[in-house]
């Protein structure tokens, strides 16, 4: 009997594969795989790093032929999230594609490999005022297209939109090696299929991909941020409402909370120094004015990196990305703090006005995985399901995550999803099983 890899192919098959696979990309550019490598302890085989877009195709389509299954790979910020593949032999990197191909900065548009960071591409967008105005943790080694794969975000989003408003042109490999383009350089173009919105929050599972264009906007002049701090969680939701009625334009409004502190409230302005200074003493007199608000506290310098700080703490942990309506801040984290107080876990969350925020629940003391994490998250995940919100598990042991689905339900669009996937990627080629309802 000939023996066979772990996703069903040929050992034979597969030397071919690599034979060709090197072939393409260079010997200097493909390695065994090591145990850092595994992802959710599926142990790929080989890693390879394409140089160019056209070398990622005809990887992908070697790939695909040889019935390899691809797990993609940027700066490797967040491989841990999804559930578990259900195999993988060969991990694509996009580490080669970091170059920053165009920067149009009189029509404000960037053009930009996946495989460069953040950090790189603001560098360089500084140089004539500008920025991507986006803020998600790890700025120094996420990858532009792991960010997309991922649809991470951060604060900045309350004012300028998320990635799917930023992102306007995109160019991905299919797993058949098709090189798939879609938008321009322009920031109003409406011409072909959405495609950059349909492959942003993917993971990677429809293509991977290799190129974006990005709208970008100025670096403002002056930054001010002040936090106030309230006595209860009715408190803070009230005066967050207060504050997203307003007049007032910030450019980030965030919650922090935990176990053992009262909950604070960031805002953050930014324009001009005159603009500044005006906004935050609006911001003051409306605090100042509602009988719940708590005290104005001095803004520490790093509170815009607080969700980075959740992924450092005490093991066994659990970190959740939610979604939730801002009028039901108040009633959620009640929820979280007496379903801690009864599995005796320690909690920390930051939550945006918009769009939501992440979670960590780590166990008191030292002991094995509580039984109790698996059930607390369904039960946190079914009372925001209720109200329109979710709950994704991004971060936890392989014994919680082997109990649950890490992504919750996805409703009625659980069918169009798979149909997406048949028609981008029929054979199951990419990160298979890793994404919602085990696509």
């Amino acid at each position: 009997m000939e023996a066979r890899s772990s996703s069903g192919t040929s050992v034979a098959g597969s030397e071919a594969a690599w034979s060709d696979l090197r072939a393409i990309s260079g010997a200097e550019h493909m390695r065994a795989a090591t145990p850092e490598d595994a992802v959710d302890g599926i142990q790929p085989q080989m890693v390879i790093e394409p140089g160019s877009p056209d070398e990622m195709a005809r990887v992908l389509k070697t790939a695909s032929s040889a019935g390899l299954q691809v797990i993609p790979r940027g700066g490797a910020t967040k491989m841990d999230w999804g559930n578990p593949p259900r195999s993988g032999d060969l991990i694509v990197s996009t580490r080669r594609l970091n170059r920053i191909v165009e920067h149009a900065w009189g029509d404000m548009t960037a053009t930009v490999e996946a495989g460069c960071t953040l950090r790189q591409l603001q560098q360089t967008l500084a140089e004539h005022g500008q920025r991507l105005a986006l803020d998600p943790p790890w700025s120094e080694k996420a990858t532009l297209g792991g960010i997309l794969a991922t649809n991470d975000s951060g604060a900045l989003r309350i004012r300028f939109g998320s990635l799917r408003d930023l992102i306007i042109g995109i160019t991905l490999v299919l797993a058949d090696g098709t090189l798939a383009k879609s938008g321009g350089k322009v920031v109003k173009n409406v011409a072909g299929y959405d495609l950059p919105k349909l492959a942003t929050g993917s993971l990677g599972t429809l293509g991977i991909i290799t190129q974006a264009i990005f709208r970008l906007h100025p670096i403002p002049r002056e930054s001010r941020s002040l936090s106030f701090s309230a006595p209860d969680t009715a408190a803070m939701n009230a005066l967050v409402l207060a504050i997203l009625d307003s007049q007032l334009v910030p450019t980030g409004v965030q919650v922090r909370a935990a176990s053992s502190l009262l909950p604070e409230i960031d805002l953050r302005f930014e324009g001009t120094a005159a603009g500044c200074e005006a906004q935050v003493d609006q911001a003051v007199r409306l605090a100042a004015g509602s009988r719940q608000a708590g005290n104005q506290i001095e803004a520490q310098t790093d509170v815009w990196n607080a969700s980075a700080a959740l992924w450092g703490g005490a093991e066994p942990s659990v970190v959740c990305k939610f979604t939730l309506l801002p009028a039901s801040m108040g009633t959620f984290f009640d929820k979280v703090r007496e379903v801690a107080e009864q599995a005796h876990w320690r909690w920390r969350l930051v939550a945006q006005a918009v769009g939501g925020g992440w979670l960590r629940m780590e166990k008191e003391g030292e002991g094995a995985v509580p039984d109790v994490f698996p059930s607390a998250i369904v039960e946190l995940r079914q009372g925001l399901e209720a109200r329109g919100g979710s709950l994704v598990v991004l971060r936890c042991p392989s014994e919680v995550k082997s109990k649950l689905d890490v992504w919750g339900s996805a409703g009625d669009a659980l069918p169009v999803m798979k149909s997406v996937k048949a028609q981008f990627d029929p054979a199951g080629v990419l990160n298979p099983g890793r994404f919602v309802g085990g696509i």
